[in-house]
């Protein structure tokens, strides 16, 4: 079994604490017997034997030998007992910490489609609830199990050794038990699979409602919401209900049958006695381990109840485990360049998602030359971002090629490629941490007046020193307490911090208000100390209007490109049209020849 394989795989460095966890396990289970056999002799020596009054003067000594040998079975039983349980979760806890650090840096590696296919509140499943699953079956049912068989198998052993017949009288009830818990382990399997997945939708419910709690409360959702939860809430409900109610089904059964053993011994063994086959005493060791074949029988159930749960939650950790992204470093990459001129080309370019049968890019040609500013601007939608994922390889294109100073991006080292480039991002994302530390992200070394610096570029040093503690102020979750514009020039301060050769702001000052914007983009142009390749996903003329050449995307294709100047003489253009709107009016030739020194004011 692949499972099983999987986790032994994962026990290295721990297994000779398991191995001796086991050996721990049998030696204390064997041992079980043992008291049982002393008692026995005493009974059939001291108590029930004609002599047996004699007995306690004659054989004072081994009656005291045989009650100090109970005391030490029992003491030996406890620590070895303990000593296995504390080696067991160890191990478990060692091996859940590996495979969830393993799975966490695996997930950290796969490519933008993995995230596209894979929600946030059923990866969260798999790192907790899942794995918690493969634990208990590490920690517990694998004890058990070895608990339960050496208890059954020692047991029956000297069973047989007392008496043969009276042992098969015993075990005539196993089959029935073995062929019960076969029928409810196929029963119980699918249903086991359909929980582990209402528990992980369960999960994505409660993740994205509480992430998304600003938008419910903001169009007074939480009635609607509560609905949808208790939708899935009760779905999973359902699935636990049905799962218990074929345990519950079966249980019977197998308790009837674990029961039947007592009715067994009594009458059979009770014969015996009465015919002489069996001693008293003999009688009595059967009395005392009968409850060793009942609970081994009893228990069936239960394992297979819990392995069937294990497998279910397995497959799922296995699968992120072993997940592999498509986009990694080659073989033949360029190593780590240390520095980036920033030169970028897009030739015959064309992509779509895995999931969609319609390009969000179709043969795009772009030509962008080291320091150039690029603002690229379209409708919703118009493949503006894709666009730009693809410089830093995030996606790889369907068709053609991105190159980066004249080399495909495919053959530049990940690492090296993505840290030359800073990326402020449309949905800005800020960590629970000071804002020192959102800002320092890339290098957490970084000297504090480097981040005061970049904090002043992005214009978000005034707002900071206003705050409680300044830049050690802790930023609350994705940025609680913190407006849009402030949330995205703290993304652009973090950007900057990276020293990158080619800057990409995807709509990153749409939240500020015009002179911000206007102070951002002067010192992005005057005080950076250099002059990146920049990028700018752009829905406002007034952040546009200064790049050296503006593209506007439609459907995935570019269908103008020029400077201001040029693309405001196109009169039926999108930029045109983007331009009257939002200037109020109709722009004539003497506007166009004032060139774009003065567009953009509001």
């Amino acid at each position: 079994m692949f499972q099983l394989k999987w986790i032994w795989k994962n026990l290295e460095g721990n297994r000779g604490i398991y191995l001796i966890a086991v050996i721990c396990t049998i030696i204390a289970q064997a041992i079980t017997i043992i008291s049982p056999m002393i008692f026995s002799q005493i009974i059939d020596i001291f108590i029930e034997a004609p002599d047996a009054v004699a007995a306690l003067d004659t054989k004072r000594q081994l009656l005291y030998t045989l009650c100090i040998a109970v005391i030490a079975v029992q003491i030996v039983r406890s620590i070895t007992f303990f000593s296995a349980n504390m080696m067991y979760e160890k191990a478990s806890q060692s091996m859940l910490y590996k495979i969830r650090t393993a799975i966490f840096a695996n997930i950290q590696r796969q490519d933008m489609a993995y995230y596209d296919t894979n929600r946030t509140g059923d990866l969260m499943t798999r790192l907790t609830g899942d794995l918690q699953s493969v634990r208990h079956v590490v920690a517990w049912v694998g004890k058990t199990l070895i608990e339960n068989i050496v208890l059954f198998t020692a047991s029956t052993v000297y069973f047989f050794i007392l008496d043969p017949l009276m042992a098969l009288a015993l075990l005539a009830l196993t089959p029935v038990i073995l062929t019960i818990s076969n029928v409810f382990r196929k029963r119980v399997g699918p249903m086991y699979v359909k929980l582990r997945e209402t528990f992980s939708g369960l999960n994505i419910r409660s993740q994205e409602n509480i992430a998304g709690n600003r938008v419910v409360k903001a169009f007074a959702r939480e009635e609607y919401e509560k609905e949808r939860f208790d939708k899935v809430n009760k779905e999973y409900s359902d699935a636990n209900k049905n799962a218990a109610l074929v345990w519950l089904h079966f249980f019977p059964y197998i308790e009837s049958a674990a029961s039947g053993l007592s009715v067994v011994h009594l009458l059979v063994g009770g014969i015996f006695v009465m015919i002489g086959r069996l001693t008293f005493g003999e009688y009595i060791a059967f009395s005392s381990l009968i409850w060793t074949l009942a609970n081994p029988m009893r228990w069936i159930g239960n394992l297979v109840n819990d392995l069937q749960r294990f497998m279910a939650s397995a497959n799922k950790v296995i699968e992120a485990y072993y997940a592999r992204p498509m986009i990694v470093d080659r073989q033949d990459a360029k190593t780590d360049s240390e520095y980036i001129h920033g030169e970028i080309d897009f030739r015959n370019v064309s992509f779509k998602y895995s999931k969609s049968n319609r390009y969000a890019l179709e043969n795009i040609n772009l030509h962008i030359k080291p320091g150039m500013t690029v603002a690229i601007m379209g409708e919703t939608g118009s493949g503006k971002t894709t666009l730009v994922n693809l410089i830093a390889r995030f996606y790889d294109p369907t068709e053609g090629e991105v190159t980066v100073d004249g080399i495909n991006v495919r053959f530049h080292k990940l690492r090296g490629l993505r840290r030359k480039i800073g990326t402020a991002m449309q949905d800005v994302i800020l960590w629970s941490d000071t804002v020192e530390g959102n800002i320092a992200f890339s290098d957490v070394n970084m000297p504090q007046e480097d981040v005061y610096l970049y904090a002043r570029l992005s214009d978000a040093n005034g707002f900071v020193e206003k705050l409680p503690e300044g830049y050690e102020t802790i930023i609350g979750e994705r940025g609680v307490g913190l407006s849009g514009g402030q949330k995205q020039r703290i993304s652009l301060a973090r950007a900057l911090a990276v020293k990158p050769s080619i800057l990409i702001l995807d709509d990153t000052t749409s939240a500020v208000d015009l002179e911000t914007e206007a102070i951002i983009q002067d010192n992005l142009n005057n005080h950076l100390g250099y002059k990146p390749t920049k990028l700018i996903i752009a829905q406002r003329i007034s952040s546009a209007k200064d790049a050296d050449v503006i593209i506007i995307l439609s459907h995935g294709k570019i269908t103008e490109r020029g400077t201001h100047d040029e693309l405001l003489k196109n009169p039926d253009g999108y930029y045109r049209q983007i331009y009257e709107l939002q200037h109020g009016t109709i722009a004539d030739e003497s506007i166009i020849a004032i060139g774009g020194d003065n567009f953009g004011a509001e």
